[in-house]
């Protein structure tokens, strides 16, 4: 008697694919990607679930009850459930096919009206079909893909005892100090509620819902800085959100960030972490999804895998900002931005460094204190603090951290001279009044992290539904 198949036992494409799986009788669910007639009576349906990147076939005959009402009418984009029996496969592009002895049409898609086809599509228009380019070979393999880079991410911390933190999305505190950030209000904004001090009218967030002025966080490290002060190591992993008018293929108005925040931590030790860090990803990405990445790197980047390889294979090169800079204004080349002791890197001088000049990863450290933020260690010669990037071949900089300011009285300075307000930071603070503790942390963002490892032209093409200026559908 042969074996009931319960919707309890549907079987993944992904699993059905496997050579071992032949001779068992399944269910598999999925969408028609294709279907090809035969003139001996039979059709071919290509199925994909998002399993996997590859389709499995189902060989429907026309015995079947509904082949003449509903099988060839099967249009790319509808719904089936198939029962059938896995067996060996005659061609040589899978060791599997089905033969199925009943094909449920779920839903069907009118070919003339659905927007997906086989033929070339652009990024730009399946940005506004957010809601249907999962189904795309390309955004299937994104998703796998960064599924697999969160995967590989708490799987790395939480081998190695950090905690994880869930951190605040609203927030009173702007840690960049940059300002770049989205207010959260309840107030009616067309007529808000009014204050006047010493003759000067403004909004009075006293009554706004959290009774002060709030925003969208734009990083989790001072909260992850308070729990790594009482639980030595931990990271965050949420969104984050940064109200900066950039319309550029690697910026976005809503991320992802991962930060570790590590107590008894120098800038060697989170160094030694984020080169880690970054070769258990790409090793995790390259081992776990071949299939998705030797579609990248047959259509869309002909280089990722080699150069995914070449930094997990590499040992990253660590130099000074000075010593970078040195090399810079001594190498020869024209740059667009011009290069001088004290200004921010951009990506042309960050690239020639890791492409031209040592050909692999480079980690620069000891900047100069005024390019960078208020908690960053300030050095002995008070010109640089103990901060570092990461820098990668083809993007420039992928990682940002630093050793944290513990002394007290030199963090209250740094803070002032950043322009903040000492006293609501009072919190902030306490964590130096009480234990203080040397201190290091990081921030990766997994966009860029994913836009990287799939070689991706667009960051926008890398999160399910991009949020930028002037755009925020789905």
């Amino acid at each position: 008697m042969s074996e009931t198949i319960t919707a309890a036992k549907r079987m993944p494409v992904a699993q059905a694919l496997k050579a071992e799986s032949i001779g068992q009788r399944v269910r598999i669910c999925g969408w028609v990607r294709t279907r090809r007639d035969s003139k001996a009576g039979f059709s071919f349906l290509e199925i994909n679930d998002g399993s996997i990147f590859t389709n499995v076939q189902a060989l429907a005959e026309a015995s079947l009850p509904n082949y003449e009402s509903e099988i060839l009418k099967i249009g790319i984009g509808s719904s089936v459930e198939i029962d059938g029996e896995v067996v060996a496969s005659p061609g040589k592009e899978q060791a599997t096919e089905i033969k199925a002895s009943s094909v449920k049409v779920l839903g069907f898609a009118d070919p003339a009206t659905y927007p997906l086809q086989k033929k070339g599509t652009s990024m730009e228009f399946l940005r506004t079909i957010a809601h249907l380019r999962p189904r795309t070979n390309t955004f299937g393999a994104v998703a796998r893909v960064r599924n697999e880079i969160c995967r590989s991410i708490h799987h790395f911390f939480n081998s190695r005892g950090f905690i994880y933190v869930h951190a605040p999305i609203i927030t009173a505190s702007d840690c960049e100090g940059a300002g770049q950030m989205f207010a959260v209000t309840t107030l009616d904004l067309l007529q808000p509620p009014l204050k006047e001090e010493n003759g000067v009218k403004s909004i009075n967030f006293e009554e706004d819902f959290f009774g002060r002025r709030t925003s969208l966080t734009v990083s989790g490290q001072l909260e992850a800085e308070i729990y790594a002060t009482a639980l030595t190591n931990v990271y965050t992993f949420g969104p984050t959100f940064r109200a900066e008018n950039s319309n550029t293929s690697r910026h976005l108005a809503e991320f992802w960030m991962i930060e570790p925040e590590m107590a008894f931590c120098d800038l060697d030790g989170n160094m030694d972490v984020a080169e880690e860090f970054l070769k258990t990803i790409f090793s995790d990405v390259l081992t776990n999804c071949p299939t998705d990445m030797k579609f990248f790197n047959e259509r869309i980047d002909k280089t990722v895998i080699e150069t995914l390889s070449g930094i997990v294979d590499s040992q990253f090169v660590r130099i000074s900002y000075t010593e970078a800079v040195d090399i810079l204004v001594k190498c020869g080349e024209t740059f667009e931005f011009p290069v001088s002791w004290g200004i921010d890197l951009q990506s042309e001088h960050e690239r020639y460094l890791t492409e031209k000049k040592f050909k692999k990863p480079v980690i620069l450290f000891d900047y100069p204190r005024g390019i960078k933020a208020f908690y960053m260690r300030l050095n002995d010669d008070e010109k640089t603090v103990r901060a570092m990037d990461v820098l990668l071949p083809k993007v420039g900089e992928i990682i940002g951290g630093s050793q944290r300011e513990e002394r007290l009285d030199v963090l209250e300075m740094r803070m002032k001279e950043s322009g903040l307000d000492v006293e609501e930071y009072w919190w902030y603070l306490d964590l130096r009044r009480f234990g203080t503790v040397p201190h290091s942390g990081f921030g990766l963002g997994l966009e860029r992290t994913v836009q990287f490892a799939t070689g991706m032209a667009n960051i926008r093409d890398v999160i399910p539904f991009p949020r930028a200026p002037k755009s925020a559908d789905f």
